[in-house]
């Protein structure tokens, strides 16, 4: 079973330098394919042994484990990406993986925080460094709708004050330019200017946005300090960092802004994607009827 870990390595050094593939993905993927590893280890199957029919019993185990279409479809993907490589690369002559079928999934709406919650949540007081990070944090995350991993990787010279921008390396290491504004640019002036400094607990790093040991903030980290002020508050819908670039996006839309503006914005390739919150605006448009329109009610 050692050629099979060893061509799962060869597959994420792949995946690291050729596809410049995000730490993020690389760790599900590594996460994926040992757990496939483990499972064929069990079953006593080396990698030129598995059939279609074997990974098919894989997913079908997947699945008794309670694992959602969403992470089954993930599963898939990463098995025949690694199929796919090992036969480029020659490690194997037939693809097991070929016509694979990915499940179906059911389609769900993201959640958005309202205009309100969103002014609730941002109206914590402002007392010490820490405060006015996670001001800055929070402001700029909304203001700009970056992702969690693209927020908590921002470095110095990644924003520009003068211009009101900021710049980011995305998915697919495309860089995109955004524009931050008047509220988000002052918070963030105000935590560089006078606040930032007293967080680098005499260490050097260009890491904008800082811990409590001096070094650059975690996507673990962040979810912490959203869990804690929303708490504190009282914002009632549950609500994850990412739940901030959704409503960024719908609440754009809301106000007029076009759909392609809001795909650059958000740095996604397909327009397909963007087009999720035009669905979001039209559930909020039919519950504001049903709510406020004289007939729309018995």
């Amino acid at each position: 079973m050692n050629e099979f870990l060893d061509h799962i390595e060869d597959f994420i050094t792949y995946l690291r330098i050729d596809k410049k593939y995000s730490e993020n993905t690389i760790e599900s993927y590594t996460r994926d394919l040992m757990h496939y590893y483990n499972y064929n280890k069990e079953k006593k199957k080396n990698l030129h042994q598995i059939k279609k029919k074997d990974i098919k019993e894989y997913l079908a185990f997947l699945s008794e484990q309670h694992l959602d279409s969403r992470s089954i479809s993930r599963n898939i993907s990463c098995i025949r990406s690694f199929y796919k490589f090992l036969l480029i690369e020659k490690y194997i002559d037939t693809n097991p993986s070929e016509l694979l079928e990915l499940p179906k999934r059911k389609k769900t709406l993201p959640k958005v925080l309202s205009l309100e919650e969103i002014d609730r949540l941002l109206s914590f007081p402002l007392n010490d460094s820490f405060s006015y990070r996670n001001k800055a944090m929070i402001e700029l995350m909304y203001a700009t709708g970056l992702r969690v991993s693209e927020l908590v990787h921002l470095q110095l010279h990644d924003v520009d004050l003068l211009s009101a921008t900021v710049r980011t390396i995305g998915k697919g290491s495309k860089e995109r330019i955004i524009p931050i504004g008047e509220i988000a640019l002052y918070y963030l002036k105000q935590y560089i200017v006078d606040y930032r400094s007293s967080l680098l607990k005499g260490k050097n790093t260009d890491a904008l946005f800082l811990n409590n040991h001096g070094t650059e903030m975690t996507r673990q980290g962040f979810f912490k300090v959203l869990k804690k002020l929303a708490k504190e508050q009282d914002v009632k819908t549950p609500f994850s960092p990412h739940t901030l670039r959704h409503s960024f996006a719908t609440h754009l839309l809301n106000n007029g802004a076009d759909l392609r503006s809001i795909q650059e914005l958000l740095g996604h390739s397909d327009i397909s994607t963007t087009q999720i919150y035009t669905h979001i605006s039209s559930e909020r448009l039919k519950e504001n009827y049903k709510d406020f329109h004289p007939h729309a009610r018995d």
